[in-house]
C-alpha cells in the first residue's frame, strides 16, 4: 500500500503549489461529475431561470457512499443531482423511480446541523415546492407529451426552424432491453445549482469555497467505524466505499473494492457482515476516510494532468514534492527547438549523435538543478480487466537521479532521425499553412513503435496495444533489454515499403533504425554489442551496413532520372526492397542491370552527378569480402541503418548543387 502513502503525500504536497484555480486538487467528500442543468433560484428559494450545459464538469458534494455509488439503489448526492432525485414529483412525469426521499433527507439533515449552509437551505426551501420540473418545461429545458410525460425521443422533424433540443442532445443514449432502441432519459440529467443573493460575487454553488467547506465539516464529523489505518498508522475513521471515477466521469472502477456479502470470493478468510463493517469496518483492508480520498483525489488529479493514456490503460509519472518531471512516454520534444536541425542544414557526414548527445545532456540537466537528488519519483500503471475493478499493472519508485538517468540512457541509446511534420506560416496572406517534413534527432515514441512493428492490426487488436506498452515500459524505467521480436517486427515492416504510404514507411524506417540501434546497445551478450554512429560510416565494411548503402545510392540514381524524365513512380529499388532484404545478391544484380538505361539518361543532363554515384558504388563494391558479397543470407535490421545514412547523405542540398554546377 506504498502507493497509497505517496498518494497521500503529493496531495499535501499539491494542495501547497502555487497553481490556477482550474488545476486546483479537489477536495475531500466531493466528487467530479457532469452537469447537464443549470437551475437559479433567489435568496428566498424562489425560481428565476434554468439553461442546459454542455460539456460541464463540476465538483459537487458527495457522501462516501455516493462517490462511487451504484446498484438499483444507488445513495443520494447532497446538493447537486439527477431530475429523479432533486424533483418531488418525478413519478408524475412518467419516471420510473424516484429517490427524492432520500435526497430531502440527506439535504434536509445537513441543513439542520451546525454545518448548515445558506445556499444549501434555499436549494431545499425550492426542491420542497414541487415545481423542478413543471419550471423546466415551462422554460423549454425539459420536454413532455400530450399526457404530460417526460419524451424519451424527439419524435418532430428537425429543421432549421425547428432543431432538436439541446438536453436530447447532451444526455447519453440508453437501451431499452425488451425493443432494443435507444432513447433518452431525461430524467438522468444532472442538475446543478446557482444561488444569486445581493452582494455575492460567487452565486454557484459548486465554485462557492465557503459552501464546499460547510459540506467537508458535515461529512467529516458524521461519524462513522474507528479504527487503525494502514496508511497513516493512526486510529480514525475508516472509509468503507473508496472513490472511483479515476481516468474520467463514468469510470466506475476502483482501486480498492471488499465486497463479499455474496459469492464469498474470499470464503474462510474474511467473516464481514453489514453489522461488522459498520462498528467495526473490514477486516481486508483499513484505511482512513481522509487518507483514502485524499489519496484518490491526487491521483485523479495527476491523471487528468500528465497521465498517458492507452485506451482504458493510464500510465502516470510524478515527484511527490509536485515539482515538474520529465514525461517518461515522450520522445525527446525539446528537439522540436532546435530549428537549426533541418534537413537541409544537417551534415549527415558527422556524427549527429554526438551533438545530440550534449543537448539531452543540457536538457537533463535542467531537471536535475530544480530536483533534489534523493527526491521521491513515482511511475504507475492503471488498467481495468472489469468495469468494477481496476489494478495496479505496473509500479515503480526511483530517486530523481536514478529517474533522470534511466531516461538519459533511453533517449540516449534508442535516438535516430525521426520524420516529423511541422507547419510553416505561408508568406501569401490568407493561405493556410503549409506541412514541412523534417528529420530530427529524438527516440520513438511508444505509439509510433506500436504501428512501426505492427501496423493496422492495432486498430482491431486493443489487447496488442496495451500488452506493447507494458513491455516498452520497463525497457525505459527499468533499463531493461528491448524485446528481440517487437524489434524485428519494426525491421521487416520497414524493410517492406509496398504495403504502406510513402510517410508512414519513412517513418517506421526511423523507428527501426532506432530500435535495432538500441537493441544492440543493450544486448546482454557483451561479446555481440555494436555501437552505431548516427551518419553515414565509410570505415565500417559490415556485409549489411554496405549493402544497405548499395540500395540506398541505386535509388537515388533511379529517382533523379526520373525527375528528369518528369516520371512520378516508385523506384525499382523501393519496389524490391523486402526482396533484397531476403536475398541481397541475387536481387542486387537485377537492379544493378535495371540501372542501366536510367544512366544513359543521367549521362548528358547530370553527367557530375552520375560520376560520383558511380564511384561510391565501385568503392563499396571493392569494400566487400568476396564470400559475403556474393552470399543470398538474408540481411539483418542493420542494412536499413546503412541505407538510411547513405540516403540522408545524399539528400544534401549543398553536395547536390555542387553536383550540378
Amino acid at each position: 500500500m506504498s502507493w497509497m502513502a505517496k498518494l497521500y503525500d503529493t496531495y499535501e504536497a499539491g494542495a501547497a503549489l502555487d497553481l490556477p484555480e482550474k488545476e486546483h486538487l479537489m477536495p475531500i467528500s466531493h466528487t467530479l461529475q457532469n452537469a447537464h442543468i443549470n437551475i437559479v433560484i433567489d435568496g428566498d428559494g424562489n425560481f428565476k431561470r434554468a439553461s442546459v450545459l454542455e460539456k460541464t464538469q463540476i465538483v459537487l458534494p458527495a457522501t462516501e457512499k455516493s462517490a462511487g455509488r451504484s446498484g438499483r439503489k444507488p445513495p443520494p448526492h447532497p446538493l447537486a443531482d439527477k431530475i429523479q432525485y432533486v424533483a418531488k414529483n418525478y413519478l408524475d412525469y412518467g419516471g420510473s423511480i424516484s429517490f427524492y426521499s432520500e435526497y430531502n433527507d440527506l439535504l434536509k439533515e445537513w441543513c439542520k446541523s451546525e454545518f448548515s449552509h445558506p445556499k444549501a437551505q434555499m436549494v431545499l426551501k425550492y426542491i420542497d415546492k414541487g415545481q423542478v420540473i413543471e419550471d423546466l418545461v415551462a422554460n423549454k429545458i425539459l420536454h413532455t407529451d400530450e399526457n404530460n410525460r417526460l419524451l424519451k425521443k424527439w419524435e418532430p422533424e428537425v429543421t432549421p426552424e425547428n432543431p432538436q433540443p439541446l438536453i436530447f442532445k447532451i444526455l447519453p443514449k440508453k437501451k431499452d432491453k425488451k425493443t432494443k432502441e435507444n432513447y433518452t432519459d431525461q430524467g438522468s440529467a444532472l442538475v446543478c445549482w446557482t444561488v444569486e443573493t445581493v452582494g455575492d460575487m460567487n452565486s454557484k454553488t459548486w465554485l462557492d469555497n465557503s459552501l464546499q467547506q460547510s459540506w467537508i465539516k458535515f461529512d467529516t464529523s458524521s461519524g462513522g467505524a474507528e479504527g487503525l489505518c494502514f496508511i497513516s498508522g493512526k486510529k480514525q475513521i475508516l472509509s468503507l466505499n473508496h472513490p472511483a471515477k479515476l481516468r474520467h466521469t463514468g469510470d466506475k472502477a476502483k482501486l480498492i473494492s471488499a465486497n463479499d456479502m455474496s459469492g464469498f470470493t474470499f470464503k474462510g478468510r474474511f467473516i464481514d457482515t453489514k453489522e461488522s463493517l459498520k462498528m467495526n469496518g473490514s477486516q481486508a483492508v483499513g484505511v482512513g476516510m481522509e487518507v483514502t480520498q485524499k489519496a484518490h483525489n491526487a491521483l485523479r488529479w495527476l491523471i487528468s494532468r500528465q497521465g498517458y493514456r492507452n485506451g482504458d490503460q493510464v500510465y502516470v509519472a510524478w515527484a511527490v514534492s509536485g515539482q515538474e518531471i520529465p514525461e517518461p512516454l515522450t520522445s525527446s520534444s525539446f528537439s522540436f527547438t532546435l530549428e537549426q536541425e533541418h534537413t537541409s542544414e544537417i551534415d549527415h557526414n558527422i556524427d549527429l549523435g554526438a551533438s545530440f548527445a550534449l543537448k539531452l545532456k543540457k536538457y537533463m540537466a535542467g531537471y536535475r538543478a530544480t530536483l533534489e537528488p534523493n527526491e521521491q519519483i513515482m511511475i504507475m500503471g492503471l488498467d481495468s480487466a472489469t468495469p468494477g475493478r481496476m489494478g495496479i499493472i505496473y509500479y515503480r519508485e526511483l530517486l530523481a537521479s536514478e529517474f533522470l538517468d534511466r531516461l538519459h540512457e533511453w533517449h540516449s541509446q534508442f535516438s535516430w532521425l525521426q520524420r516529423f511534420t511541422k507547419e510553416v506560416s505561408s508568406s501569401d496572406m490568407g493561405k493556410k499553412p503549409q506541412k514541412k517534413i523534417i528529420w530530427l534527432v529524438s527516440s520513438p515514441v511508444p505509439w509510433n513503435i506500436a504501428e512501426a512493428a505492427y501496423g493496422a492490426v492495432l486498430k482491431s487488436n486493443s489487447s496488442l496495444k496495451k500488452s506493447l506498452l507494458e513491455r516498452l515500459l520497463p525497457c525505459i524505467i527499468d533499463g531493461q533489454q528491448l524485446p528481440r521480436d517487437i524489434m524485428l517486427a519494426a525491421v521487416r515492416r520497414a524493410s517492406n515499403r509496398n504495403n504502406c504510404e510513402n510517410w508512414e514507411w519513412q517513418r517506421n524506417l526511423g523507428v527501426a533504425c532506432a530500435l535495432f540501434k538500441g537493441f544492440y546497445l543493450r544486448h546482454p551478450n557483451k561479446i555481440k554489442r555494436r555501437e552505431y554512429a548516427m551518419a553515414l560510416e565509410k570505415e565500417r565494411t559490415t556485409r549489411d551496413y554496405l549493402y544497405g548503402r548499395l540500395l540506398a545510392i541505386a535509388e537515388r540514381i533511379e529517382e533523379v532520372a526520373l525527375g528528369i524524365g518528369g516520371e512520378n513512380r516508385p523506384t525499382t529499388s523501393a519496389r524490391l526492397m523486402q526482396r533484397f532484404a531476403d536475398r541481397p545478391f541475387s536481387t542486387w544484380r537485377n537492379i544493378e542491370l535495371g540501372l542501366q538505361p536510367y544512366m544513359q539518361r543521367l549521362q548528358v543532363s547530370r553527367t557530375g552527378f552520375l560520376v560520383n554515384r558511380k564511384k561510391e558504388l565501385d568503392e563499396i563494391q571493392c569494400t566487400f569480402a568476396a564470400d559475403d558479397f556474393t552470399s543470398d543470407k538474408a540481411l539483418s535490421g542493420e542494412f536499413l541503418l546503412g541505407y538510411h545514412c547513405q540516403r540522408q547523405s545524399l539528400y544534401k542540398k549543398i553536395e547536390n548543387d555542387k553536383e550540378d554546377k
